[in-house]
Formats: structure tokens, sequence, C-alpha cells
């Protein structure tokens, strides 16, 4: 029997240990290097004689001077033989004409937002060029419209490729050159603002894409310090579970229990401005399997980008930080992993808020509105904002209303509805208002807590999900919520936004801030 207790001892000890310091996962890395680099975005006042030739038209009529006589009456002869009108969302591919690899016009005339049409059609380009080798030239855009052009190449041209090692084909780095005639005022538009907002939705992209082994609470931390690194007028505060214990925000340490990643509260504020911050509130699940109530098997793969609502908002601060727009803004991403392991909470649990509100746990898939009601609790108490948006992937009944076309709106407030609407249209990132209503409340009250977190076969969904948010936002403070659900993840490519994480909310909210008035 000794022999058998010395023997167990000793297996025992050579086991690894299962406290909680230990790291999560494999440990292993499934990839060491970055994704392909972009093509840069130039500026130019002549279009390089060779190479790709992009031409943007406004109707059927090729722009005079840009192309030598031979070839200009080539081109023509293509245009009357492809019957090109020029419309927008139409395309005309050449070869063989003059010394281009490639000419392509693209057509963008059309009614409505010219900004818009420019901006898809930058978009068009950057995914044609996908695999050209060559430089491009893009010509047809005034001075003043350089900027948008190029805002729409690089949005269009993102790829994430970081662990592709079979069969990958490394994109050129020949820039994309626009073609104006003040090249310094292009520049210096594209560089104060357009740069920074490309690179605010390429952030919020990556992290809505990276796989839930490679960014969870902690990892999500670390990779926006990285990119906020030597920023100025920036401020970072994280909280750690224990500091969320001892606050007594249980709804947000609540989801997290079960997973051995634990939960992390993160807040970037930027002050460009004066007076008190705008508050952009973002859920952050980094992996949602639904907890105790798990979800079917099929698609829970998708359930990486359940923070994409967090990383729009670190993108959105990214973007008015860099481009030091005049504005105080703060954003909040409410970090938890949903797993149901042995520590997970239950259905029929009672949890406590930051401010000491309850709420009986109906369903544990029901989990973002949780860790959003205690982020939204924290930062009124703290930070008094002016106004507080929510954005999260809340809920799968926005999708089936809205479709992709259209992220929900939900809010008490006239006002801010009109503003981030008026947002929405201004950047292609438009929303429908969905209605909120006294009676979605009487539908989560709970018979031994404050709220219920839920309501079995409860509809509407997406209005009781932000009727239980806004349960904790204090009414005096302007608060709308969106449901991006629907649209933060394109199963197909659209102009500026190739098949994968959208980054949708970055510019929307970039713009919506900008742009607040009380």
């Amino acid at each position: 029997m000794r022999r058998y207790l010395f023997a167990l001892i000793l297996a025992t000890a050579s086991m690894p240990a299962l406290a909680q310091g230990v790291p999560a996962g494999s440990g292993i890395e499934p990839s060491t290097v970055a994704n392909s680099q972009a093509r840069p975005i130039a500026f130019a006042n002549r279009a390089a004689e060779d190479g790709v030739l992009v031409i943007l038209m406004r109707n059927a009529d090729l722009p005079t001077g840009v192309l030598g006589s031979a070839a200009e009456a080539s081109v023509k002869a293509a245009i009357a033989n492809a019957k090109f009108d020029g419309k927008d969302g139409s395309d005309l591919t050449l070869r063989g004409i003059g010394r281009h690899a490639r000419i392509d016009l693209v057509g963008m005339a059309g009614d409505g937002d010219v900004a818009d049409r420019l901006r898809r059609a930058g978009g068009r380009i950057a995914q044609a060029m996908r695999d050209e080798a060559h430089p491009v030239s893009i010509v047809g855009a005034a001075s003043d419209e350089a900027a948008t052009v190029a805002l729409g190449y690089s949005l269009g041209q993102y790829r994430f490729d970081r662990y592709r090692t079979v069969g990958k084909s490394v994109p050129s780095t020949q820039p994309a050159t626009i073609i104006v005639g003040d090249v310094r005022s292009a520049e210096t538009e594209w560089k104060s603002r357009g740069a920074a907002l490309a690179e605010g939705v390429t952030l919020t992209r990556d992290l809505s894409t990276e796989p839930a082994n490679v960014i969870y609470p902690e990892s999500f931390v670390a990779r926006v310090r990285e990119a906020f690194a030597g920023v100025p007028g920036v401020k970072i505060e994280v909280l750690d579970e224990a500091t969320m214990r001892r606050l007594g925000m249980g709804t947000l340490a609540g989801v997290g229990q079960g997973s051995r990643r634990p939960p992390r509260l993160m807040l970037v504020e930027y002050r460009g401005g004066n007076g008190t911050p705008i508050a952009l509130v973002g859920k952050g699940i980094t992996f949602d399997s639904g907890g105790t109530s798990i979800k079917p098997a099929a698609g829970m793969w998708e359930m990486k980008s359940d923070m994409a609502g967090a990383a729009a908002t670190m993108g959105a601060v990214l973007s008015l930080a860099k481009s030091r727009a005049n504005v105080n803004v703060l954003a909040v991403a409410a970090l938890a992993e949903n797993m149901p392991g042995g520590n997970a909470q239950r259905p029929g649990d009672v949890v406590r808020t930051f401010s000491g509100k309850t709420v009986e746990v109906i369903n544990t898939d029901a989990e973002g509105r949780l860790v959003l009601a205690d982020a939204n609790e924290y930062v009124i108490a703290n930070h008094k904002p002016a106004a507080l948006v929510n954005i999260a992937t809340l809920t799968g009944a926005v999708g089936n209303a809205l479709g992709y076309e259209y992220a929900g709106l939900l809010t008490r407030d006239d006002a801010i509805a009109a503003q981030i609407a008026a947002a929405g249209k201004a950047v292609g990132e438009e929303v429908w208002r969905l209605p909120l209503h006294p009676n979605h409340l009487k539908t989560m009250k709970s018979d031994i807590a404050d709220i219920k977190n839920s309501a079995e076969g409860g509809r509407p969904g997406a209005s009781l999900g932000a009727a239980f948010i806004g349960f904790f936002v204090d009414p005096v403070t302007p608060w709308a919520h969106l449901d991006i659900a629907g649209v933060n993840w394109a199963d197909s490519a659209d102009d500026v936004t190739p098949k994968g994480a959208s980054g949708w909310g970055v510019r929307i909210l970039d713009e919506f801030v900008r742009n607040w008035k009380r």
C-alpha cells in the first residue's frame, strides 16, 4: 500500500497543474506571420504610361486627354461594341491596348449620393485588382473626390490570409495611384481622416475574423493596446475579474465564469475636445457557445465574431484619435467568453449588477445583454457620458427582420435616433428603427428578481433585448442601441466589403461622434 501511494504521488507530481494560472489552450500559436501587405494609396497628377489604367466613367463618353489618339480610338470602339453605358455598378475590362497591361472602365453614373458611388467604385476597383501584379492608376476623380475613392479602395482590398500556407498567392504591393489636379489637397484630406478611418475598419475586421483561440478577453486587450500605442490623447483602463467581483459586477463576471479565459472590461478614452465624452459601449463575447443553454453545432463557428460590437467601438475611436478629431469619446469593450464549463452559470440563477439591480437568468445564450448591463452602469456612474450608444451582435431576430441591408436601431430618444440615422446614410452603413414599448419590460418581469434576461418564446426578440439593455441606462442619458447581428458578417462580397467580417459600425460611429449635437 505504501509503495502504491508513493507511485501515485510521483505520477501526480509529474502531471501538469490545473491551477487558474496555467494558460488555456494548446499554447501553440496557429501563425507567426501577419496578413499580406495591402497596396499603398498614392496621389499624382499624371498616370503611368504602363501598368493598369482604371477610368471612372460618369457616362458612356471617354474622358479626353487620358489616352493617346490610337488607344483612345480603340477604347471608344470597344465601348460602342459592348454598349457600355457607364452606369453605376457596370465595368468593362480591355487588354492589349497601347502599353497598358489592362484598361478597366468603371461605371458610376446614376442618381443619389455621389460620395457613395465614388466609395463603392473604389472598392470595386480594389477587388478587381486583387490578383493583378502591376501598379494601378485611377483617373476620373476630382481632387476633392480622391480621398473618397481612396477610402473605398482601402476597404475593398482588405484580406485576411495569415493562416493560409498552401497555395497562398502573395498580392502585389505596387501602389494604387489616384490621378488628380491638386495632389496636395487630395493627400491632405486622405491623411487627415480617410487613412485613419480605413485603419479603424481594418482593426475591427481583424479582431472579428481571428479565431477564438487567438482573440479572447486578455488578448483582445493586448491587441487593442498595441493598436493605440503612441496615439496622443488616449487613456486606457482595464478591469480584471477580481476588480469586477469587488465592484459587484455580477452580470459580466457571471457570463465569463464558465471559461478558463477570464472576462475583462476595457475602456479607451480619447480626449480631443471639451466636455463630457460620448460613450460607445460594445458587446465583446469573444466566443459564444451559448453556455449551458448551448447553441446548435451548425454555424457555431461564426460565434468567434460575437465580439464585433466591441471591436467596432475600438475601431471607431482609433479612427477619431488618429485623425485628431475635436471630440471626447470613450470606447468600451465588455469582454467575456461564454462557455458551458463546470462553473458556468445556469438557467434560473440570479445575478446582481454594478448598481445592485438583480437579474434572473432564463437563458444563458442571452448573454450579450448581461455584459452590457454592467458595462453601461459602470460607464454612467464613473464617466457621466453626454450620450451612450450600445453596439452588439445581439439577436438573430434582427437579421430575420432586416437582412444584411440594415442594422437595427432601438432607442427612447428621437433626437439621437435622427443623428445616428443621418450618420449611417452619409457613410453607407444604414439603420432601420425598430420599436421599444413598455410591454417589452412587462414581458421580462421576474417573479424573484428585478428582471429576467429573456422571455421564453418571447417576441419581438430584437426589441426585448434592447428593452433589457435600456433597463440599465439612466433615462436622463441619451441612449441608443445598434443591433448588428445581421450586418457584422458578409457571406458574399459587396463593393467595399470582402467576404467575411464587415467591420460594420466603425464608419457610422465615427461620423456620429464627429457631428453629435445634444
